[in-house]
């Protein structure tokens, strides 16, 4: 095997099939496919598109992957059954690169409590099945499930038996997220030099994440000698989910250094798979959930703010490009500095001239008290404000809808915005729902077309006042906007968020009050 084979670590996902087989994540046929797509975008070595024999829909599903997307390997799983294996080879026929991964339980209480199998029973029923597989695919993966809890001495006898078998991957999952860094470690150093048969195989590592351990038991499983590890896209699975494969894959390519390895994956195109999963299954990942989440390349503090407007190294150990996002986001809230307003002021073509800037920063620490995190249009207004000048910043004055669920009349919404050179100006419009139709009638009296990439909208407060924060993401001639909004209410929350995205792109692309460009912009 050359260095650059040693050194090379297979990403086996498994999104399509443990990520979405945890309550809330389900996804049809039609939706498994557009992810496998990411998948494939994003360079993963093996999707295991589902659990073929769990029923017709995921057969089917997996059949279509295997069809239609080219490159990775496409997998099913598959217990240690002939219908099970005969299932999983039938839906992956149409696949360039197949692999069918067979689980069987090797640890006392899988044996006594779920199987009713002698240790001998277990073997047999692991060297039948891993034939029958290598008969009908390319290559056979096999899982003794719930390694981390098997006697060693069975462990090794049960890889053996795959081995000899013919299974060509060798996965020890912690099924239960219960070992520890260094106890994988050892576990695995000791297997790869005592498994017989196994020279040629790959060991892999699958971590759940009970103990919050499953990235850093994952990394100290590939340190011992995994060549695969697997887990899933904003690490979704089993109850505390899977080790988060976008996570793996920064750490590959920040820290080469120390892991000496690679992997073959695209990272720019980490953020689109990430959101598409969003999408798909209605979850969006936590705010500070690294690498993908909205924190992950923001800073509100002033002198973390400082740092990155004059070094982004000073804070930042990777870039937002290097997952395929525009830039750092600089939050402009209580914390933030001089420098920041400063600069995010210019980015939105506001600039402030020296004499002004102590002035219009009081202001703003004063707004930021009040209502946490300032968003642009809001900075817009302020800086107009102190400044003297007149400010170019839609305001939403009034909003109502009628919404028609399970009745034949259209939804509709009527909107009303106020602007210093247009005075206000009223719409109304119909949508595929009345948010839908409010949208409609923004982008009617601005001028601009826009696509809501992100919409989420949460409940907060405390002692009897409870306001909405609704988050937006436009794309706007495949520029991406966000907007924020704070209200009392749900509905004109998710209206001002947009109409806010809606002024930004007006400050940054240079636009009239009828949404023409009035200056060249260089538009991403």
């Amino acid at each position: 095997m050359s260095d650059d084979a040693k050194n090379r670590i297979t990403l086996f996902d498994t999104t399509l099939r443990d990520g979405e087989q945890a309550p809330g994540f389900s996804m049809s046929s039609e939706e498994k496919l557009l992810m496998a797509g990411s998948l494939r975008d994003l360079g993963v070595d093996v999707i295991e598109a589902g659990f073929a024999a769990a029923s017709k829909d995921d057969a089917q599903a997996i059949h279509r992957i295997a069809r239609e997307i080219d490159g990775p390997t496409i997998c099913s799983l598959s217990r240690a059954t002939s219908d099970d294996i005969l299932c999983a080879a039938k839906a992956l026929k149409p696949a360039r690169k197949s692999r069918i991964h067979i689980f069987l339980g090797t640890s006392p209480i899988h044996r006594t409590a779920k199987l009713n199998m002698s240790c001998s029973q277990v073997l047999a029923a692991i060297e039948r099945s891993v034939k029958l597989a290598a008969e009908q695919c390319m290559e056979v993966e096999f899982s003794a499930e719930d390694a981390i809890r098997t006697e060693r001495a069975f462990l090794v006898e049960a890889l053996e038996c795959a081995a000899k078998a013919g299974a060509r991957i060798l996965n020890v999952p912690d099924t239960v997220g219960y070992t520890t860094p260094d106890e994988i470690h050892d576990l695995f150093s000791f297997l790869i030099a005592n498994v017989r048969g196994a020279e040629q195989a790959i060991f892999s590592t699958h971590c759940h994440d009970d103990l919050g351990m499953a990235v850093a038991n994952s990394i100290a499983a590939v340190r011992a000698g995994a060549r695969q590890v697997e887990g899933a896209i904003n690490g979704i699975g089993e109850r505390a989910g899977n080790c988060a494969l976008e996570e793996i894959m920064m750490i590959f390519a920040t820290r080469e250094d120390v892991l000496k390895a690679k992997t073959n994956a695209d990272t720019t195109k980490i953020h689109a798979a990430s959101q598409m999963l969003c999408k798909i299954t209605g979850n969006p990942v936590p705010r500070n959930k690294a690498i993908v989440g909205r924190n992950a390349f923001a800073h509100e503090a002033g002198i973390h703010q400082h740092g990155v407007l004059n070094d982004r190294r000073t804070y930042e150990i990777m870039t937002p490009e290097a997952i395929g996002l525009p830039g750092n986001a600089l939050i402009l809230g209580k914390h933030s500095g001089k420098h920041a307003l400063a600069a995010r002021a210019k980015e939105l073509g506001c600039e402030i001239a020296e004499n002004e800037l102590s002035k219009v920063f009081s202001a703003f620490k004063t707004l930021a008290d009040e209502v946490g995190e300032v968003a642009d249009a809001q900075l817009i207004d302020l800086i107009f404000g102190e400044t003297g000048t007149n400010s170019q910043v839609w305001q939403l004055k009034r909003v109502e809808m009628r919404a028609a669920h399970g009745s034949s009349i259209e939804p509709f919404a009527r909107v009303e915005l106020e602007h210093p050179a247009r005075g206000l100006v009223t719409d109304i419009a119909t949508g595929e729902g009345p948010i839908h139709a409010a949208f409609n009638a923004v982008q009617h009296i601005t001028g601009i077309t826009a696509k809501v990439e992100e919409l989420t909208i949460n409940h907060v407060g405390t002692r009897g006042r409870t306001d909405c924060i609704s988050d937006i993401v436009l794309n706007i001639e495949n520029e991406s906007f966000a907007g924020r909004s704070r209200t009392r209410d749900v509905i004109p929350a998710g209206v001002e968020s947009y109409v806010d995205a809606i002024n930004r792109a007006i400050a940054r692309q240079g636009r009239d009050e009828f949404g023409q460009l009035t200056r060249q912009q260089s538009v991403a």
